[in-house]
């Protein structure tokens, strides 16, 4: 049976913060607010937990899931190689609606799908997330609702999609934003923006003083 909880004031928000932490570390699986969109989230270093993810979703692990850090300094040891490009958006747009895919660093053993060698790395603009995510350290999160369908701009359509499939629902709100992020990937010789989303290609080009490729739709 899953929980929902109000995090709208501090009792209520702590309880869900510490059910949510609990799940996480039992293997469970949990949705919280985003700054973008509410996610779908386990331990990603869990990989039954992440194959339960793919799974409520209906996904396969030709969409690998990615993942959410609560610093920067975590991103720094989930990375083979912490580059200038690498340092220069997350100096620009952390926390916020930037996701980068990068060469992760060898030998973790987690299995997120078919990553062939990298990882989906962000690290959301909302406090609930972030207060999250450093209790449980890197969390597997994909969007909160079945594949096909509209991804969730609060807990309630969350809950609506994937009902007792989650243990403990973090309700924050609508969110902010309620666009999905921007893709870009650096784990090349050269930027490319794999998804343009709140966060314009233009935007990357200006701060890394670049032309980037942007993978058309």
């Amino acid at each position: 049976m899953s929980r929902i909880f109000d995090c709208s004031n501090s009792a209520t928000r702590q309880a869900g913060i510490k059910a949510a932490q609990a799940a996480v570390a039992d293997g469970r699986l949990v949705v919280l607010p985003t700054d973008t969109l509410y996610g779908l989230g386990c331990d990603a270093f869990n990989n039954q937990a992440v194959a339960n993810l793919l799974a409520t979703k209906k996904r396969g692990p030709d969409m690998p899931v990615p993942v959410l850090v609560g610093s920067w300094d975590t991103a720094r040891g989930l990375v083979h190689n912490f580059d200038h490009r690498l340092e220069t958006l997350i100096e620009a747009f952390w926390p916020g609606a930037l996701s980068i895919v990068v060469s992760q660093a060898p030998s973790l053993p987690w299995n997120l799908g078919d990553t062939r060698g990298t990882v989906l790395l962000r690290m959301p603009l909302h406090p609930i997330a972030i207060e999250l995510l450093r209790e449980t350290g890197p969390m597997a999160v994909s969007s909160a609702n079945i594949t096909g369908n509209t991804p969730p701009k609060t807990a309630i359509a969350a809950k609506q999609q994937l009902g007792d499939a989650v243990s403990v629902y973090l309700n924050g709100g609508e969110t902010p934003v309620g666009q999905a992020s921007t893709i870009v990937d650096v784990s090349g010789a050269t930027p490319k923006v794999l998804r343009e989303g709140s966060i314009s290609a233009a935007r990357i080009e200006e701060v890394l003083g670049t032309s980037v490729e942007v993978k058309q739709r």
